[in-house]
């Protein structure tokens, strides 16, 4: 297609916004005719009586259970154990709780309750075809009202990962085999922004999930795939959070504060994942080479290597780098397309460093300079990378370069 055409598929969940707003999932349940509830969460939030009661107290009687098996990790055979909960119990509705692992774990769920195959089967599918098969169409999926408490942007998303192996120790991370599966079924039905379970969540939890949020927006406005109505929507996310995201820091953050934050993550987040383009590109495509491979949190190799990736980009494309200014607010009059592009590259910066994290590769356990050929080669054979902008044309050595910078 020319740059004057496009197709723009996206159905989103319902989205409840406000405080205590989990008080209306029992609604919501009753609206859609699901009466059996499964709760997904991991062992820590399931403990915590703040965050896991409000949510029981929402679903009411319908609630059959908490599965509380999540880890960062997204290992295939818990989510193996979910479905079988699911068909086990009769479960028609899933409630993920907690971080993106959660909801990821909730879609990989009702991929594997459709079909009620042995584990092994499962896992030996996905290594020789780098997928996971669905069911056919006729067959429906459990369906997910999420209940997010950080903030990556993973709830208005039709796709997840997971990792394949069923016994890791003794493994490294790039060792651990790794999936995903994307179906326009597996968008959530309802995502309910709770203000009050949200300031549960630790502060520096917040600032490593937002920094991935916040990337999602910017990738939005120089993937391939943008369109006017994802550039609007990705402009006003991004604008929100670069003036909400400082607030996370704050010892006290209002719910005004908060808000506009999640509105943000909504917004950035808007048009990310449709049937037939996911929008995150670049920036994911170097933070999936450092998280899969080092000890690390996905937001903190965002938060290293945002702003080493756009000087990159900038130096090799325009990379709508007058769109990103008027989302970051920080185009000036008369500035040529350097000034530009280095005002926006400030302004993430900024962002990164007013959320207190990493901003060195050097700084990541593990990591070392004679890595990064192979870091390289990762960055350039992810699938994200194919989102990028048209005219970007990744070289080893130019990648290589850019975690030279980063270090």
């Amino acid at each position: 297609m020319d740059g004057n055409s496009f197709i723009f598929e996206y159905r989103p969940g319902t989205i409840h916004h406000g405080p205590s707003v989990v008080v209306e999932i029992e609604a919501e349940l009753e609206r859609r005719g699901l009466s059996r509830v499964l709760i997904v969460t991991d062992a820590t939030l399931a403990g915590i009586p703040s965050v896991v009661d409000p949510v029981c107290d929402g679903i009411g009687d319908r609630l059959v259970g908490i599965f509380d098996g999540v880890t960062p990790e997204k290992y295939l055979k818990a989510a193996y154990d979910g479905a079988r909960r699911v068909r086990d119990e009769d479960v028609d509705a899933l409630v993920p709780l907690g971080g993106g692992s959660s909801l990821d774990i909730a879609k990989q769920i009702s991929v594997l309750a459709g079909h009620d195959r042995p584990l092994d089967d499962v896992v030996e599918e996905i290594l020789e075809r780098e997928e996971m098969l669905l069911p056919n169409n006729e067959v429906p999926l459990t369906d997910i009202l999420a209940v997010p408490t950080t903030l990556p942007g993973a709830d208005l998303s039709q796709v997840a990962g997971v990792k394949l192996s069923v016994d890791p120790e003794g493994k490294s991370k790039s060792e651990i085999p790794s999936a995903g599966v994307s179906d326009s079924r597996l968008m959530p039905t309802v995502v309910f922004y709770d203000l009050e379970l949200f300031v549960t969540t630790p502060q520096s939890v917040l600032a490593r999930s937002a920094m991935n949020g916040f990337d999602k927006g910017i990738e939005m406005l120089y993937t391939k795939y943008h369109n006017p109505f994802t550039d609007g929507t990705a402009v006003r996310g991004v604008r929100l959070l670069h003036e909400g995201l400082p607030a996370i820091t704050e010892e006290s953050m209002s719910q005004e504060e908060l808000s506009k934050v999640l509105q943000g993550i909504a917004a950035a987040q808007y048009g990310l994942s449709t049937p037939d383009a996911y929008r995150a590109s670049v920036i994911h495509s170097f933070g999936h080479a450092i998280a899969r491979n080092y000890p690390v949190q996905q937001g903190v190799a965002h938060a290293i290597s945002a702003p080493h990736v756009l000087r990159y980009l900038f130096e090799q494309v325009d990379g709508r780098r007058g769109l990103l200014a008027e989302a970051l607010d920080v185009r000036n009059e008369g500035a040529d397309d350097e000034e530009i592009a280095a005002a926006v590259v400030d302004a993430v910066a900024e962002t990164r460093d007013a959320l207190s994290l990493p901003s060195q590769l050097r700084s990541v356990e593990e990591a070392e300079v004679s890595h990064f050929p192979d870091l390289a080669k990762a960055v350039i054979e992810d699938p994200f990378m194919e989102s990028g902008p048209r005219d970007l044309d990744a070289t080893q050595s130019d990648v290589e370069a850019v975690f030279e910078q980063m270090w």
